[in-house]
């Protein structure tokens, strides 16, 4: 027993740098400064519950409170401005400035604590008020965020840790959350491929189809997808065998790479073929930081040592 909890102590809280934390605040941030410029046409009119607002607000908060009353909500936001006489307008500006400024604080590493804990909880009140128009991108924005703000901050190439000298973080605890962050990418791959696995849809390129050429993700012509139609089983069956093999063949240093091109290739194709930009973005950023930099600083070690062997 005692062998056994050192070999998952060791793996739990293996010593890490912290290039993937880095990449994760940049990404996250970026990510963020592209969802608040995305919204801002419709911010108005998704948030407020005035008259000539989409009133989904209400839709979205009134079955938030069915499922618990400590969800964080932007009608708690606009609550606090009316105690200090601000109207609902200016409240929904003053959410989405704080919301864009706290990603740009990401963005250059400056309180990044402060800046990761208001973007989680402001962006998760957004989602969980708009939940009638939310998708995939969200929720992972808001897992991002959760994972950033409970990670050692500021990391080492944050602008803070150079103005501040701040202490660096722990090196095992940088390891601990950068491993959570990747078992809980394995597990969402797994049971979405499994999803996709148990009905026919994906096997015979139905499903696939469906999300091409359904309203409003048809951004290929149907013409060119009919005249295609062959390759349609074999994206299906490809997307089942890239998320059900994640949890084995990503951990496995000879297939890493090349599992890690996948997944990135698959969602890239996504967020091309059917507009699904921001959800692209964000599962790539998730999946680089959560596999890549360890990766990626190996190969530039192995090409810094042959470079000065070739010397």
């Amino acid at each position: 027993m005692t062998a056994k909890f050192k070999r998952l102590w060791s793996f739990l809280f293996a010593r890490q740098s912290d290039e993937w934390l880095t990449f994760l605040r940049v990404g996250l941030g970026l990510q963020l400064c592209f969802y608040c410029l995305s919204a801002r046409p419709a911010w108005i009119a998704v948030f407020s519950g005035e008259r000539g607002g989409l009133s989904s607000r209400r839709i979205s908060e009134a079955l938030i409170s069915l499922e618990s009353s400590l969800i964080p909500r932007v009608n708690w936001l606009l609550r606090l401005g009316v105690h200090f006489g601000i109207n609902e307008a200016t409240m929904l500006w003053i959410v989405w400035s704080i919301l864009l400024l706290s990603a740009g604080l990401l963005v250059i590493g400056l309180f990044c604590r402060p800046a990761a804990i208001t973007a989680w909880f402001l962006h998760l009140a957004c989602v969980k008020s708009s939940e009638v128009f939310a998708y995939g991108m969200d929720l992972f924005l808001t897992i991002g965020l959760f994972y950033l703000m409970l990670s050692p901050l500021p990391d080492s190439r944050s602008l803070e840790y150079r103005l501040w000298k701040s202490r660096a973080p722990d090196p095992r605890m940088v390891g601990f959350f950068r491993r959570v962050l990747q078992l809980h990418l394995c597990i969402i791959y797994f049971f979405s491929g499994l999803a996709k696995c148990l009905g026919s849809g994906w096997w015979n390129g139905m499903n696939v189809w469906v999300a091409l050429t359904r309203p409003p993700f048809n951004v290929l012509d149907p013409y060119l997808i009919a005249k295609w139609r062959i390759l349609l089983p074999v994206a299906g069956v490809s997307i089942c065998l890239i998320e059900i093999g994640y949890p084995i063949f990503i951990w496995w240093r000879r297939t890493r790479a090349i599992w890690l091109g996948c997944v990135v290739a698959m969602h890239a194709a996504i967020g091309i073929a059917m507009g699904m930009y921001l959800f692209a973005s964000i599962m790539i950023i998730l999946n680089i930081a959560a596999f890549a930099p360890k990766l990626i600083l190996v190969r530039r070690h192995r090409a810094l040592s042959q470079a000065r062997q070739a010397i």
